[in-house]
């Protein structure tokens, strides 16, 4: 399948490119700096900026699926709403079939799940970043793309282990490895168990 992946230079992102790839997909990325993936064999790379219309247009011409792993690097100014709003019509317009997008537990319905604590904390340090992922997320549910979101509980940066727990609601404090979510954002790619559903990934 023809994937363009966004947020390839991120801590998720670059684990998704690299599944993608062991998947044997036919693999683009959009990234602010080619640079800063390094040396990867087997991609097409695009340098371009997510939150702008032309450079979208031109990274998802011919793509049949985005896998979305933006993330904001500076809380203070959070992109995920920019970039989804130029995203959703210009991959409706070229017949994206597939989107699978990362979010984060807490945004949206899933915060009721969360403890105390970590409402405070998402509230606080990451509020601008979660109001933003919300309204993205909102605007990928009103869509007309087929698409998967997913909310990882606390990311580490351990090894993928397969052992995943999906489920639609969560409660406590858990946790799960970049790598982990970057292979079940990949596999969603060829599975229709979650189409156009959320779902809450966290490590078993």
């Amino acid at each position: 399948m023809r994937v363009l992946v966004l947020g390839a230079t991120g801590g998720t992102g670059r684990h998704v490119l690299e599944e993608a790839i062991a998947a044997g997909h036919e693999v683009t990325a959009l990234v602010r700096d080619p640079v800063a993936l390094g040396t990867i064999q087997g991609i097409r790379t695009l340098a371009g900026d997510a939150t702008n219309e032309v450079d979208m247009r031109a990274a998802l011409t011919g793509q049949e699926a985005v896998l979305n792993a933006i993330g904001s690097r500076r809380i203070t100014h959070p992109v995920e709403e920019d970039s989804t709003a130029v995203l959703l019509p210009e991959a409706e317009r070229v017949g994206i079939r597939r989107l699978v997008v990362c979010s984060a537990f807490g945004v949206g319905e899933t915060r009721e799940g969360a403890n105390a604590f970590q409402r405070a904390f998402f509230s606080s340090f990451l509020g601008r970043v979660y109001a933003a992922k919300e309204v993205a997320d909102a605007a990928v549910r009103a869509s007309g793309l087929d698409w998967t979101l997913v909310y990882p509980t606390r990311l580490t940066d351990g090894p993928a282990t397969d052992r995943i727990l999906t489920v639609e609601s969560f409660s406590g404090v858990g946790r799960i490895s970049r790598a982990d979510v970057a292979r079940f954002m990949v596999q969603q790619l060829e599975s229709d168990r979650w189409s156009r559903q959320t779902v809450i990934v966290s490590g078993r």
